[in-house]
Formats: C-alpha cells, structure tokens, sequence
C-alpha cells in the first residue's frame, strides 16, 4: 500500500480546504490535498455561485417588466429556463479552473482525488493510499439536511445539489424551508415564471431581525410568492409532477416541484473520527478557539467546524489555521464581526449584533441609529428607495448593522471593517463617500449618530454664538 509522508494534509478541496491548501504550499509546507468529488465543493458547484447566477438571469427578467418608470415601456420577458439553467452552468464552467486540481498541482500541491478516512491518530487512507501528516486540517463542509418528514422517501425532491440540473421550468414549485436559501430561490423562480408557495415551520427569515427581514417577506409577497409561517410540515405524498405537503395545523399545499431547503448538515459520515479521537457535537466537529480539535494536531474549519455555515468564513477559517499552524503562533477565530447577507431583492444583510441582541445585552445603554434609502439621491434616482439601514451604538462604537435594501450585501462591508477593527463612529463619518452613490448611506447613517450632539446640544450653540461674537 503506498505511504506519503507530509506536513499539511487537508481534506475536502472546498473553500476553505482550497485556501489553507494554496496558502501552505506557496508559503513553503509540503501539502496534501484530499477530494472525493468536486474540486470547489459546494460554493462552487451547488451553493454561492450557481444560485447567484440564477438570481442574475431572474432580475434579468423582472427588469424588462419594470421599465415603465424611466420613460421605457415594459417588455413582457421571454423566459427560457433551460437556457437560464445553462447560463448558470457557464458560470460555473468559468470560475471552474481557479479551483482546478490542475491549478492546485501547479502551485506544488499533490491533489489524490479521493475521500479520506482515519486510520490513526496521524494517518488517513485515501483510496489504497495511506497519508501521515504532521498537521491535518478538515475541511469537508456540509451537505442538504432532509428531515425525516413521512411520505418523502417516496417522492421526487430537489436539494440545492439537484436544483440546478433542471432544464424545464418548474410549474409550481414548493419550498419547505424559509431560510436566505429558500428565499432566495423562491424569488429567482417566481420573476423566471413559475409559481412559488414556500413553507417554513416557524418564521421565514427567522434569524434576521424581524423589522428588516419583514420588508424582503413584504416584496416576495408583491411579487407572488406564497409564503406559509408556522406551517411545520407533516406529510409528503403525491409523484412527480403532482405533489402534495401537508402541515401539523391541517393545510395543504400542492406544486409539481418539491425543494428542500431546511439547512445543512456537517459532512462527517465517512471519516472514522472515532479512530482518531476526534470529538463531534450535533453541529460538527468540536474544536476550540483556534479551531483544534480533541486530536492535537487536526484543525477543522469551515461549515464541518460547526458554527456558521458561510463560504467566507470557511476562507477566515483558513488564514487562522495557517497562521498557527505554519508559524506556531496563538491564532484564534471570531465571530462578532463576521457578516452574511440574503441575496433576495431587496438584500438583507447583517453584522455584529441585530437590535434586539443589542438591547438584551446592553439594555438601555444602546443608542439604535438609522437612515432611510428614501433619502438617498442616488437610490431616488434609480426608483429603487425600499430599505433602511440600523447601527447599534455603545459608547461611540458601532456594536452591529443590519441593512435591506439595494446592495445591502456591497454596503456591509464598511460595518464588518469597523467591527474588526474596533472603529468609532466618527471615524465612519470623517469617510467621504462619492456622490451620488448608494454608499453615502453608511456615512449618513454615522451622521444621523453625531446630529443631535450637534444640533440640539446648548453648549455647542453657546461656543458657536461666542466665536461669532469676537472672531475678528
């Protein structure tokens, strides 16, 4: 059977297993790298990019249909789903060689392609290769969580891994789950022509703060999107093209697709662990703050570490492992000022705490402060003022964001820089932001903080008014 001896083994060739990979082997460590199915992993194939791209081809269409505002008549859009479906399909193709074994060979990695499993402490087996590594780092990612709801196992459903391999437009397509994933696609395919119903167990959006995760609910709604709340799910029946789910309280809903679209699971099923003294939690690996496990010298990282499910903070993951792991220096993984969006019309995105956390953590010592899109010159001009943006405030520092409205996703950015960085508000609002742009709103919105100190402050009026009085 045969042996390699090397520093860094990684396994999974997703985001962050891609990023640890190239990062060690240009930096000096020999590395290898372990993949069973497909090089770029789910963000790549089944995730991020394939769903944006669709988003992309669906805002195509609704824009042809909403052009009558800007003096430009409205165009009833001609859909062709395949043809969407392949556009999303060139995209992948696109991006495909940055993540490309060939790529990964070239910067010194030996890539087997194959899935790994422990057969000690220090060594995994691929294939018939049997691979001892001074360090290991997991990184296999998740998969699709399909609950076990009676009467599925008996009929067609898609996942996020199958979705994107449909050519013809689904007529009514069902979606348990109301999560970003389910919203998004619920939006794509109602402006692509399909009928929407989604059904969520709980609240849609629930994990948001309700206000501005209520303005995306109200627009899918506009849009024609059913969307079915506290309708948990308790039977499935029904066959291809004719499918029925019926929830606890006693409604039913038909469709002719079914999506799940209820989370994600850790992918830890095929590497024996236990073989390795690897401790797992009912979200993934158990690691600890510099993402080592309960085996000394295995890190995991990414969706499998069990915290949240983001390609970027699989990318994050990567530069903290490496630091410790190629240098020996104390590196430990945050989560405050990591920040995520919902890629729906308007966006959705956050970072930090939400309102309500603020409150329940700070209580009244928070200062809530906000700036509408319909007071943007910028967003006026487009027709596009739906949104807002909120910053929670503790002694002069941002605690966390959240922002619906266009380009939410862009314009976080700024708030997650601040809270890496233990900014102030003044130093948002020193920024100067070119006009007219949608940005100016993160530094109206550190203005809308600093006015009533200003504005309605006696002593600020007093010195003005002496100034005034005896400037020469």
């Amino acid at each position: 059977m045969p042996r390699i001896k090397t520093d860094i083994l990684v396994i999974g060739a997703g985001s962050g297993g891609l990023s640890v990979a190239a990062g060690a082997s240009q930096m000096g460590a020999s590395v290898v790298l372990l993949e069973g199915h497909k090089m770029g992993g789910d963000c790549l194939n089944y995730g991020c990019v394939p769903s944006k791209a669709l988003i992309a081809a669906a805002d195509a269409a609704w824009d042809q249909s909403h052009t009558a505002q800007f003096g430009v008549a409205d165009q009833i859009p001609q859909v062709d789903y395949g043809a969407a479906m392949q556009h999303v399909s060139d995209v992948i193709a696109r991006i495909a060689p940055v993540d490309s074994q060939e790529r990964f060979e070239g910067l010194g990695v030996q890539v087997i392609r194959a899935y790994g499993r422990f057969v000690s402490p220090t060594e995994v087996q691929a294939g018939e290769t049997v691979i001892t590594a001074r360090r290991i780092v997991i990184a296999t990612g998740s998969s699709p969580l399909v609950p076990p709801i009676p009467g599925l196992d008996r009929v067609p459903y898609l996942t996020n891994e199958t979705l994107f391999d449909l050519r013809d437009r689904p007529e009514h397509l069902l979606i348990i789950g109301g999560g970003p994933i389910g919203m998004e696609m619920a939006q794509a395919h109602v402006r692509l022509g399909c009928k929407v119903t989604v059904i969520e167990g709980a609240k849609a959006l629930g994990k948001d703060d309700p206000e501005m995760a209520g303005v995306v609910l109200d627009a899918l709604r506009a849009e024609g999107v059913e969307i079915a709340e506290d309708a948990l799910a308790a039977e499935i029946r029904g066959q291809a093209g004719a499918i029925e789910v019926e929830v606890k309280d006693g409604r039913l809903f038909k469709g002719s697709h079914l999506l799940m679209a209820v989370g994600r699971k850790a992918d830890t099923d095929k590497l024996d662990l236990e073989v390795a003294g690897i401790e797992t939690t009912k979200t993934g690996i158990k690691v600890d703050d510099s993402l080592r496990t309960t085996n000394r010298r295995a890190y995991a990282i990414g969706d499998i570490a069990g915290g949240l499910q983001f390609t970027h903070v699989a990318g994050y993951h990567a530069g903290v492992v490496i630091r410790s792991i190629l240098f020996g220096l104390p590196s430990k993984a945050r989560t405050g000022h990591i920040p995520w969006a919902t890629y729906t019309d308007p966006e959705l995105a956050q970072v930090g705490l939400t309102e309500a956390q603020a409150r329940d953590q700070y209580r009244d010592r928070v200062e809530v402060v906000r700036f509408d899109y319909d007071e943007n010159d910028r967003a006026i001009a487009q027709r596009n003022t739906t949104g807002s943006i909120k910053v929670m405030v503790i002694r002069g520092r941002p605690v966390g964001a959240t922002i619906v409205g266009a380009q939410a996703g862009e314009l976080i950015g700024l708030w997650a820089l601040a809270l890496a960085n233990n900014l102030k508000m003044s130093q948002i609002a020193a920024m100067v932001a070119p006009y007219p742009t949608i940005g100016e709103i993160n530094k109206r919105a550190a203005g809308v903080y600093f006015s009533p100190r200003l504005f309605d402050n006696p002593m600020i009026k007093q010195v003005v008014g002496f100034v005034q009085k005896w400037l020469p």
